[in-house]
């Protein structure tokens, strides 16, 4: 083995990396066209945070012999890979034009504002995505969800929400805030 997948071997036993599960993950995308997406969805899927590890893709890199920097090109490309932990709840709003004219702006807003977010808490490259401390919520924009004739339009936990009002956001805010708790 070389110095650079012993190391990589090393850190990644010390990292809490669950090796045995991406060495499987791995073998079942081998050779496949755009298996490297396949990879890091499921290895995304691990992380009870929703997130991709540096552990997690030096491993992939080192297994693989993709390079890590190709592997950080694709994760940063495409928006459902996260670096950081995400909220257990995820709520995306729409910012695209019909969203936009019909209140989606006012919406980030309140919802910024409901879980205390400040300005320094914004990502300098244009993308929202914050995640409270308590890790119960993030809060993300995407340009379009091709739902314009509900607009405006909010994604919460998979569920698609048209002509959404901030009254609304708040009771389902409310309703799974409090789900499992009794």
């Amino acid at each position: 083995m070389t110095d650079k997948k012993t190391a990589v071997k090393n850190k990644s036993s010390q990292s809490g990396i669950k090796k045995e599960s991406l060495d499987e993950i791995i073998s079942r995308y081998a050779g496949k066209p755009g298996g490297l997406l396949g990879i890091l969805e499921e290895a995304q899927e691990l992380n009870r945070h929703k997130y991709l590890k540096r552990g997690q893709l030096e491993y992939i890199a080192c297994k693989t012999g993709i390079p890590l920097s190709r592997i950080y090109n694709i994760i940063t490309f495409y928006a459902f890979f996260n670096l950081k932990p995400q909220g257990e709840h995820s709520i995306i709003v729409c910012r695209g034009t019909a969203c936009h004219t019909r209140g989606s702006k006012n919406l980030l807003d309140f919802l910024i504002n409901l879980f205390g977010f400040k300005e320094n808490d914004f990502s300098r490259d244009g993308k929202l995505s914050l995640t409270t401390k308590d890790n119960k919520f993030t809060i993300k924009t995407v340009a379009c969800f091709g739902q314009c004739a509900l607009a405006p339009v909010v994604e919460i936990d998979g569920n698609i929400y048209g002509r959404m009002t901030t009254e609304k956001i708040r009771k389902v805010i409310k309703k799974i805030s409090h789900r499992g708790k009794k």
